[in-house]
């Protein structure tokens, strides 16, 4: 119980200590003690400082016999009722959103702790090496953070059981001579310090001694893109996952080659942590490989940006700057409980923000509503923007109404979205082949697969509904997904540039009142001054008086 005590309280001393200054501080503590025993009787202070360094040395001696002791395991996270999981901010592994906060490897966590009744505190970095130390030092419990497996990591780590399959592709921007291979590069390389891409990149320079690169601290990958497409510098790597989200923002990004062969990222844990979190870990993947969590976690993360479309990405940001400022604040006013991006999103699909725009199919306007569900919806004019958007906005409503309650979000809209193309009798029989076939049918990812069966006799002339065209939903729920995201990360973008030039505004507004108060202090000083001088200027030409006299 005692030596618990004193291990707790060398946690809290060196937690805060930067990890080389800690280092340095019990190298040098024999001789910094005898110095404070040297000067012992000058107060009780520098002597209970003294005992408290010998106690921390001590206690280290002591903790070295079994230093396995200090690492995580199953035991103490179900003990303490929490784990400590590290990982780094980004899209594919943890960030935040209005309905708080989001991230595949976020998610997964999340999942984990769950499945071990206990409470996950996410410990987030901008600093893979960062992690590695907290990692080693027992401060987080595991790094979930779209980590490769690779061999060196393999040598100062130990993995659980992968979850996914990445390959790393270096990057340049659309327009500049595309580099195939590292012969080719001709200008600045530069990626993240402590990143898989670093031991890459020292493999690829055993076989091509002119290669060269820059590792930075400051910046992350996605950063690294924006210096890229500025010309700041003229490469970067990053993974594929990480890829497929960013080039929904910067289209601009072009691939030039991997530079290596595909590997698999899984969760970290250090060499020293006990074999029970591992077996753990492993039965935990074992389960979501099994019952589907991990396909549905990769659909929501990326089934939607598999297929990248330069042209189409370019126009719709286009699009997000001269055409949908005219009719936001609709989406916003009819959106109510839903987000109005996301209504955006389907007006796009529909109708590329058209309020004139007709289908071969008969529906028109900004929702492209045929004329039954128009009448429905109490809308008089489909050509009528407001009216088409309100129209449109209260139909996506009623269908997301009808989804089974056990049907959680984001699937519930998954389905929604689908019925607004196919029509809810189409999406059921889709669902209903799913359960036949053995999938979840209140799984979008499961669904999904089945809708385009809808299209086969086999299949159709057993349903209810018969034949449809089913591959269109799966595309039309994919886009409008892509438009979304990419008109989300917009939208924050440009909140957070306006509270940036806010903040500078007031900041320069304070500013010019400080300058303002100070040359106001500066004229009472003055005052103050002239005013004292005077008295003594009338005692001099009182004395001039006197002396002339």
């Amino acid at each position: 119980m005692a030596n618990r005590t004193i291990h707790d309280t060398i946690e809290v001393m060196t937690k805060y200590l930067y990890f080389p200054i800690k280092a340095k501080l019990f190298t040098n503590l024999d001789t910094k003690l005898k110095s404070l025993f040297k000067r012992k009787l000058e107060g009780k202070l520098i002597t209970k400082f003294a005992s408290l360094l010998l106690l921390v040395f001590a206690t280290l001696l002591l903790s070295g016999c079994d230093k396995k002791n200090d690492y995580s395991s199953l035991s103490r996270i179900l003990a303490r009722g929490y784990i400590n999981v590290g990982t780094i901010f980004g899209p594919t592994n943890y960030y935040t959103t209005a309905n708080g906060f989001a991230g595949f490897e976020y998610e997964l966590a999340k999942k984990y702790a769950d499945s071990l009744n206990v409470e996950l505190r996410i410990i987030p970095s901008y600093s893979l090496n960062e992690l590695f130390i907290k990692l080693n030092t027992g401060e987080v419990d595991l790094l979930a953070a779209s980590l490769s497996k690779t061999e060196k990591r393999l040598q100062r780590f130990r993995f659980a059981p992968s979850y996914e399959t990445i390959s790393q592709k270096l990057v340049f921007k659309q327009g500049n001579i595309r580099p195939r291979k590292v012969a080719d590069l001709a200008g600045k390389l530069m990626v993240t310090t402590g990143s898989s891409y670093v031991e890459n990149l020292e493999k690829l320079k055993l076989t091509h001694s002119e290669l060269t690169w820059q590792e930075t601290i400051e910046f992350d990958s996605e950063e690294l893109l924006a210096k890229v497409l500025s010309g700041e510098i003229d490469y970067t790597v990053i993974d594929s996952n990480n890829l497929a989200i960013n080039r929904s923002y910067y289209p601009e990004i072009s691939i030039g080659f991997s530079i290596n062969k595909p590997e698999p990222l899984a969760w970290m844990v250090s060499k020293n942590s006990h074999d029970d979190i591992l077996a753990s870990l492993i039965e935990f993947f074992g389960i979501v490989h099994h019952d589907g969590t991990l396909l549905a976690l990769d659909d929501k993360y990326y089934g939607h940006i598999e297929q990248f479309n330069y042209v189409e990405t370019r126009t719709f940001i286009k699009a997000v700057a001269t055409t949908l400022p005219k009719y936001q604040h609709f989406f916003e006013k009819y959106a109510q409980e839903i987000d109005w991006r996301l209504l955006a999103a389907i007006s796009y699909q529909e109708s590329h923000w058209n309020p004139t725009a007709r289908s071969y199919t008969g529906v028109r306007g900004m929702m492209m509503l045929t004329l039954a569900t128009a009448k429905q919806m109490g809308i008089k004019s489909r050509l009528d923007t407001e009216q088409s958007i309100r129209g449109g906005a209260k139909y996506f409503k009623r269908m997301i109404a009808m989804m089974p309650d056990r049907i959680p979000r984001p699937d519930r809209i998954w389905f929604a979205l689908a019925s607004y193309n196919i029509g809810f009798g189409h999406l059921n029989d889709a669902r209903i082949i799913t359960q036949r076939q053995g999938g979840d049918p209140d799984r979008w990812v499961e669904v999904k697969t089945r809708l385009p069966l809808l299209q086969q006799k086999k299949y159709y002339k057993k349903t209810k509904h018969g034949y449809a065209r089913g591959e269109e939903p799966v595309h039309y729920v994919d886009n409008i997904r892509r438009y979304y995201d990419t008109l989300s990360w917009l939208d924050n973008k440009a909140k957070e540039q306006a509270h940036a030039l806010r903040l500078a505004q007031e900041l320069q507004v304070l500013e010019q009142k400080e300058k303002a108060q100070q040359a106001s202090q500066l004229d009472i000083e003055l005052l103050e001054q002239e005013l004292a001088v005077q008295p003594t200027l009338e005692v001099v030409k009182e004395a001039d008086k006197d002396s002339k006299k």
